[in-house]
């Protein structure tokens, strides 16, 4: 029988596995880099990365944006919608280090810390790029929805 993310934490204190999907893109790349999650000692900061349980029991890993006093606002490095609602009580661990290639990058090195800095301040650049990356595709899916409706 598979063990839960919880039951692992709660047993072993660490997680590694392997996620699945882009929205972490390029900070974590899907299928091919390791995570390193701990349990987290108290409240978690601005750029951290939890990994938390939606209501609806998905596991999601994505950066904290702002903290604020009952929630945070967290989004995925390679999205532009924020998600509000997430309190301490979903969150099972929280990102310590990536293993890319066989090496260990720690979220505590400095090179990390200011690409992840970069990539968060400028927020409304990078939401503004993707909105547009993704509008092709938005226009398709609306085309075909009326096309289905004629």
């Amino acid at each position: 029988m598979k063990a839960t993310f919880e039951e692992i934490l709660a047993r072993d204190g660490r997680l590694v596995y392997t996620c699945v999907g882009n929205s972490m893109h390029p900070f974590i790349r899907s299928g091919e880099d390791l995570l390193v999650i701990e349990k987290p000692a108290g409240r978690l900061k601005r750029y951290d990365v939890p990994l938390y349980r939606r209501d609806s029991g998905k596991y999601v890993v994505h950066r904290i944006l702002k903290v604020r006093s009952d929630d945070y606002v967290i989004c995925g490095d390679n999205r532009w919608r924020r998600e509000t609602g997430i309190t301490d009580r979903h969150i099972l661990g929280v990102l310590t280090g990536i293993v890319r290639n066989g090496k260990m990058i720690s979220v505590e090195d400095p090179a990390y810390r200011w690409k992840v800095h970069l990539w968060c301040d400028l927020f409304w650049v990078r939401a503004a790029i993707l909105w547009m990356k993704a509008l092709p595709w938005r226009v398709r899916r609306k085309l075909k929805k009326w096309m289905r409706r004629a």
